[in-house]
């Protein structure tokens, strides 16, 4: 329950946000300058280091200013600068053909040059990730575990990592337990279990638009039919095409990805969380929520997820390690709430068991307690990252450029003028040997066609921003004069 302590906290982190906001519109804090330290604004304004810290989020989630480490926060960004958010997407009828031969393409393409700029692929670079930790916490899991980890694990999964997955899910408030939980290959495996559970060919769908490309392969391949609907940058999927969507069709589960979503990057209001799973229950149609990228949050606190308001058990919760640890250990979970016997079943049938080796090794990590401390680099990391590339992109390229604005995970949706064709540009990008994501990858319908994803992901450098210089020198190519 809210307290009056807490309205007051709200308020004067805010009124301390809208006064350096201000002082940036008009020029009086101009990009490059540093900001008070946290102690100064705590002396200034008589408040805690908490409320002085929530001010200065406010100000990156705004992207208007920056943390650079062992030195303070600067100016960023102007509003006056910086690119213009892309508005809610319109899904139509038209069908995309393609989507196969483009995903193909990119994929191809990337693992063929190893000289590529990869950013197209939404992971961490190798170089955020706690490598040597890692080899050592899987030294000890072969070293701990029967027969040196060569034997099967039980279908539900590794116990101790269930433990630690449970533990780690109070900070989303959503009360699991390990018994609650059923190991995967990584999340994208556990969406495939649930969804193969569940659903029928010829049955209906809703996701968002644009979607994760996985996810709709996916749904062709077991014969569904995908309804997109529209999907905001910042708030995620409208909840008022839901609504009219769940009275006017016969839909057999919804498909989200909450929390700074692939490809827009945008994040469910906890309201709409709230609102969604009221929805779902009204209906009683199941929902599977793809979290993957709810821990690499960069604000003050990670954002619940539509399992934290769920009930009725009509939530199934999926998550992994694969955005934050160990992308090639394929390790993820599933808590599918009332649906938990038929999930165990489909995994039963398609692979017997999970690896043991790489789950005892991220149960190992976890425990240690260095999940938190590489999660708060990679977040500061990452942020920064998506800082710079959306300098980069006002920089160089067209000025009718629209980017969105993510609190967290790896990837910007960025939309460019109508004439610019971005298969045509992923070409050209590609013989430059950098790799991006064209737009038609998100959607099984004729639309995107002027926008790309870009992974902040990977180590900022030099060469990357050469590469965003290149890109967008490309974009401007195609409109008159250059503009």
């Amino acid at each position: 329950m809210e307290t009056t302590t807490d309205i007051a906290s709200d308020f004067l982190y805010l009124r301390i946000a809208k006064n350096f906001e201000d002082q940036i519109l008009k020029n009086v804090l101009r990009i490059g300058d540093k900001l008070p330290s946290l102690r100064s604004i705590c002396r200034q304004y008589e408040v805690s280091q908490t409320t002085a810290m929530q001010a200065y989020y406010h100000l990156e989630s705004k992207s208007l200013i920056e943390s650079r480490p062992q030195s303070g926060y600067y100016v960023s960004n102007s509003p006056k600068r910086f690119p213009m958010v892309p508005q809610t997407s319109k899904p139509g009828h038209l069908d995309n053909n393609n989507l196969e031969d483009i995903i193909t393409t990119v994929h191809n393409h990337r693992q063929e040059n190893s000289k590529i700029i990869n950013l197209s692929l939404s992971a961490p670079a190798p170089e955020l990730l706690p490598l040597a930790k890692l080899n050592k916490s899987m030294i000890n899991a072969m070293r701990q575990l029967p027969a040196n980890g060569t034997s099967y694990e039980h279908v539900q999964g590794s116990e101790r990592l269930r433990r630690q997955i449970a533990r780690w899910s109070h900070n989303m408030e959503a009360g699991l337990t390990d018994g609650d939980i059923v190991t995967t290959a990584g999340c994208i495996n556990a969406v495939a279990y649930a969804l193969t559970a569940l659903t029928q060919p010829g049955d209906s769908i809703i996701v968002e638009s644009p979607v994760y490309f996985g996810i709709l392969r996916m749904a062709k391949s077991v014969g569904l039919r995908v309804i997109e609907l529209p999907t905001n940058p910042q708030t995620g999927i409208e909840l008022e095409a839901v609504k009219k969507t769940l009275e006017t069709h016969k839909i057999k589960l919804c498909i989200l990805v909450s929390n700074f979503s692939n490809p827009l990057g945008s994040c469910m209001p906890e309201e709409h969380k709230r609102e969604m799973v009221n929805l779902i229950q009204k209906h009683n149609i199941p929902l599977i929520e793809d979290d993957l990228y709810g821990d690499v949050y960069f604000g003050a606190n990670r954002p619940k997820s539509c399992k934290t308001f769920d009930q009725s058990g009509l939530v199934l919760w999926c998550g992994s390690v694969s955005k934050t640890l160990a992308p090639g250990y394929r390790v993820g979970w599933i808590a599918p709430g009332q649906f938990k016997d038929l999930v165990i079943k489909q995994k039963l049938y398609n692979t017997v068991s999970s690896a043991t080796l790489t789950q005892e090794a991220v149960a190992g990590f976890l425990e240690t307690g260095r999940y938190e401390n590489h999660l708060r680099k990679l977040r500061q990391a990452l942020h920064g990252n998506s800082l710079k590339f959306s300098r980069a992109i006002s920089d160089y390229f067209p000025e009718s450029t629209k980017v969105s604005r993510p609190q967290g995970g790896f990837v910007l949706w960025v939309e460019m003028d109508k004439r610019i064709n971005t298969l045509d540009l992923y070409e050209k990008a590609i013989r430059n040997n950098i790799s991006i994501a064209p737009g038609l990858m998100f959607t099984l319908q004729k639309q995107f066609t002027n926008c790309i994803r870009l992974s902040f992901g990977i180590t900022w450098n030099e060469e990357v921003e050469r590469s965003l210089k290149i890109l967008g020198a490309i974009a401007k190519s195609y409109l008159p004069s250059g503009a």
